[in-house]
């Protein structure tokens, strides 16, 4: 049976930030979309080290550019090469996902290579219509959930090793300590508890140098580790600290405001939407997830 998920509107409008917006139905200020097979999560990471599915609708969309152009280019040799392509990837879809094989036009499909070999454009522009809408209706009803779930970040298995104590701490508590110096720093200035302040910026500081160790689970290069927590911004910190020192509170805050928004609003805008989503995702579709048994 089809898992149908409900959520606000407002909410599903902000964690698609970057996504297009496609929905399959909208009722009083909530929307309806669905939740893609089972048999889907196979074919990403880290089921499937190749993203086998990712790299067949890559082909799929490239395959039906090359067919439009070769057939306006009359260009048969080239046209039924991308042709059989593109057949080939499309029935594949049938074979990766057993559930999706009613939503397909395979009869279309073998009409269209046989129309791209005979050079019958007529016949070949309306396969390529029927397959589009095929594939675009798919789209409409799966792709916003499939791309959170499948692709959004996933920090439930990360842990973060403290260099002082060695305890190992869950992502959201490390999260949640940082929320809580930053605003120890803020209410230390407006009281004028300077030393207080100044303690919980040291704080920040080495909660966030500990934080950087565990951003290369993902981020591999280290031009992007560096690019929110490196010397730039550590040496912000510091700078903040001295402001500190010297009881400069409004320069203090405003050093403090670009640090939130230079490290936390930056990382937070690309990545806690969506994990918060698919969190909310992974338990509304029963546990439809990717990294089910599968350490970081």
């Amino acid at each position: 049976m089809q898992k149908i998920i409900r959520l606000p509107l407002i909410f599903i409008t902000l964690i698609l930030l970057g996504l297009k917006p496609l929905v399959a139905e909208e009722q009083q200020g909530r929307i309806t979309l669905s939740a893609p097979p089972a048999s889907l999560a196979k074919w990403y990471k880290p089921a499937n080290k190749r993203q086998v599915w990712l790299h067949t609708m890559f082909r799929l969309r490239r395959s039906m550019q090359a067919v439009a152009e070769y057939s306006a280019l009359e260009d048969r040799e080239r046209l039924v090469k991308w042709a059989e392509q593109l057949v080939k990837d499309y029935r594949s879809i049938a074979e990766m996902v057993p559930e999706w094989r009613d939503e397909l036009e395979l009869e279309w499909a073998t009409k269209l290579l046989q129309a791209a070999k005979t050079m019958d454009s007529r016949t070949l522009a309306s396969a390529q219509r029927r397959l589009g809408t095929s594939c675009n209706s798919c789209h409409n009803e799966y792709r916003p959930i499939s791309a959170v779930l499948f692709r959004g970040p996933d920090f439930s298995s990360i842990k973060v090793e403290d260099e002082e104590t060695l305890e190992e701490k869950s992502y959201g508590d490390v999260m949640a300590g940082l929320s809580t110096a930053m605003n120890r720093v803020k209410i230390g200035l407006e009281d004028g508890r300077y030393s207080a302040a100044q303690q919980a910026n040291v704080l920040l500081t080495e909660r966030l140098a500990t934080l950087a160790g565990s951003c290369q689970a993902c981020h591999r290069e280290e031009t992007q580790k560096d690019y929110l927590l490196g010397e730039r911004n550590m040496a912000e910190l510091r700078r903040l600290g001295k402001l500190i020192e010297t009881r400069n509170v409004k320069q203090a805050s405003r050093k403090l405001g670009h640090i939130a928004v230079a490290i936390c609003a930056t990382c937070h805008g690309v990545h806690r939407t969506l994990s918060d989503m698919r969190g909310v995702l992974v338990k509304e579709t029963e546990g439809l997830d990717p990294h089910a048994g599968h350490e970081h």
